[in-house]
Formats: C-alpha cells, sequence, structure tokens
C-alpha cells in the first residue's frame, strides 16, 4: 500500500544565499551525495531535467517521478539573512510504496543528518573542491553481518568511539588501507555519527534500523584523490568491522 508523506525542516546556514545554492547544486556533491541533477556553477538544468523551478540563490524545486506512480519532491527555499548568512526551508515529499513505515523513519532522519552535514560543508570547507566517496544514493555499505540491532555499536567500538561519547570528542581510528582517520565528532545519534576531519566528512549510518546493514560515505577536499581506490579500501575496512 502507498502513502504520501511530507519531511519539511528549517535551519539557519553559516553563509550567503550563493553559497548555500552553489553547495545544494553544484558538481560534484559535497553534502549528500551524487543525483544525477549536479549542475555545473553558472550552468542551468540541461533540457529534460526534473526541475519545476530554477530560481537562483532564492528558490529550486525537483520532482521526479517512478513508473509505479510513486515520486520525490525536493523543495529548497533559501532566504538571506543578517551577517552574511542565510536560512533555508527543506522539504521532500512524495509517494512511498510497500514498507513506507521504514521508508518514512529512514528519509526523517537522513534528513536531519544531510542537512547538518551541509552546515558543517559550509562552515569548515566553503568553496572547496570536494570528492565523494561512496556509490550514489547508497555510499559504501557493510556485509550481512552489519544488519544486525547492534551493528551500530561495532561500528562504534571499531572506531574507537565510547557509547557516552558527544560531539566534539576526539576520534583516533585505523581505516585499514584507508588510512587513519583523525577528527573530531561532529553528528551523534543512536541512528548516525558523523566525524568531521582536517580533510573532510566521515559519515556513519545506522541502515540497520532501518531494515538494511549499516553503511558510510566520505565528502573528502584533497585534490587528485583516487575515489574509486578509497571507496574500495573504506569497503574493505568496513567488511572487516563485521568479519
Amino acid at each position: 500500500m502507498s502513502r504520501e508523506f511530507e519531511v519539511a525542516r528549517e535551519i539557519d546556514l553559516p553563509a550567503a544565499p550563493d553559497d548555500v545554492w552553489t553547495a545544494i547544486t553544484a558538481d560534484p556533491a559535497a553534502w549528500m551525495f551524487p543525483t544525477g541533477m549536479e549542475i555545473p556553477a553558472g550552468a542551468a538544468p540541461p533540457e529534460g531535467a526534473p526541475v519545476i523551478t530554477w530560481d537562483p540563490p532564492n528558490r529550486l524545486v525537483i520532482r521526479m517521478e517512478s513508473p509505479d506512480g510513486t515520486f520525490n519532491a525536493l523543495d529548497y527555499t533559501i532566504e538571506a539573512r543578517a551577517g552574511g548568512t542565510a536560512h533555508l526551508r527543506y522539504v521532500h515529499s512524495g509517494i512511498l510504496a510497500d514498507g513506507w513505515e521504514d521508508q518514512y523513519d529512514a528519509i526523517d532522519g537522513h534528513t536531519d543528518f544531510y542537512l547538518h552535514t551541509l552546515g558543517q560543508c559550509l562552515e569548515h570547507f566553503n568553496g572547496r573542491k570536494v570528492t565523494y566517496v561512496g556509490q550514489p544514493s547508497d555510499g559504501i555499505n557493510g556485509p550481512e553481518a552489519a544488519g544486525t540491532p547492534d551493528a551500530m555499536d561495532a561500528l562504534r567500538a571499531a572506531l574507537g568511539v565510547s557509547p557516552d561519547a558527544v560531539v566534539g570528542d576526539a576520534v583516533h581510528a585505523s581505516l585499514g588501507d584507508a588510512g587513519t582517520l583523525d577528527g573530531v565528532i561532529d553528528y551523534s545519534t543512536p541512528e548516525f555519527l558523523g566525524v568531521r576531519a582536517a580533510d573532510g566528512l566521515y559519515r556513519f549510518f545506522g541502515r540497520n534500523h532501518y531494515g538494511s546493514v549499516v553503511g558510510m560515505s566520505a565528502h573528502v577536499f584533497v585534490d587528485g584523490l583516487d575515489a574509486a581506490a578509497s571507496e574500495a579500501a573504506l569497503k574493505a575496512w568496513l567488511d572487516s568491522v563485521y568479519a
């Protein structure tokens, strides 16, 4: 059975509307994941793109239809605020098919995490070239064993993050052939963990809470990074956590 949904958020962001617009629309994606809708700075949407409203840097509305009648619509309204900052109203709406309860819970939780990542990107890495490490929409998924109820506990243990760790706590962890992760926790809930390092933002998703497996992705602000090699190394490390 399908069901309509809407998830709405309003957040203040530490950057001007033009910078927020660029972070949301630019290719490559610096805060969420590649959607195929990323557009080079200064360009307009290509013909046939599912863009309903394109009004930089004020309003962007995207609507993506599926053959089964479901759809996803993303609505961004950006307003200038004092001190060179901006306010974003974000609405994700659509129709979900079977299993909509887990899908809605996942969308709701991921929305807060993604918008937090947008703020971190604008505050700490604004204007820097980014490489997204992971598969579009999925990131890097763990093995089947990463789907157990305590899978995020195992992930935190592998990172040396204690169960009572809070935002601002330091993280120093080996990621195998992917190198070391040295940074601070910038986001922490039972379902999600964010670590901000000097070179980027590392995101860990407890999708085991939504019927899937723990996954991760990285937004790395280093020139010349081999995304495929980094993804393979992080995948090997994540698999090893659950071996």
